[in-house]
């Protein structure tokens, strides 16, 4: 059953709109940090056969450095990328240092991962928005002479 039309029971909340995820710009670096720590300490597994030798065909497991991200740092922190960036807006100044400063740590490692060949290039740079463009500017003249005429091998209509 509906509330009825015109009820005042919204004021009768203890509070109003969500919680902030963190109460001040130093808990919220420090879960950045942990978020960061958390990818350094559990690296992907690739998974790759030896290729020669006695042990030839044996799959062994690879670590290969986990990438940071805006999407896995949201969600180490229990929130998604539009609160994420909602926050960033309307926030103070101490938190938008904070997260600027994951963002570069972010864009930073996975740029320097796909300068080493960490991580895949390509994948980086469209993840990233980075682009190569290369512009070329042509100039060219064309002059076309037509000739019309009837000769020997026109008979013309």
């Amino acid at each position: 059953m509906a509330a009825p039309s015109g009820n005042q029971f919204w004021k009768k909340r203890s509070k109003h709109g969500r919680d902030k995820l963190f109460a001040s710009p130093e808990l919220l670096m420090q879960a950045v940090e942990e978020y960061l720590a958390y990818c350094d300490d559990s690296p992907w597994m690739n998974k790759e056969a030896i290729k020669g030798g006695e042990f030839a065909g044996q799959i062994i497991s690879i670590p290969t450095a986990k990438p940071y991200t805006m999407t896995g740092l949201c969600l180490y922190l229990g929130c998604n990328k539009h609160y994420f960036n909602d926050f960033k807006k309307t926030c103070s100044d101490d938190f938008s240092d904070v997260i600027t400063r994951a963002e570069e740590i972010i864009l930073t490692q996975q740029i320097e991962g796909a300068m080493v060949g960490a991580f895949n290039p390509n994948l980086v740079a469209r993840i990233n928005g980075i682009k190569d463009n290369t512009e070329v500017d042509v100039t060219a003249n064309v002059n076309t002479v037509i000739k019309v005429g009837y000769g020997e091998n026109n008979q013309g209509a």
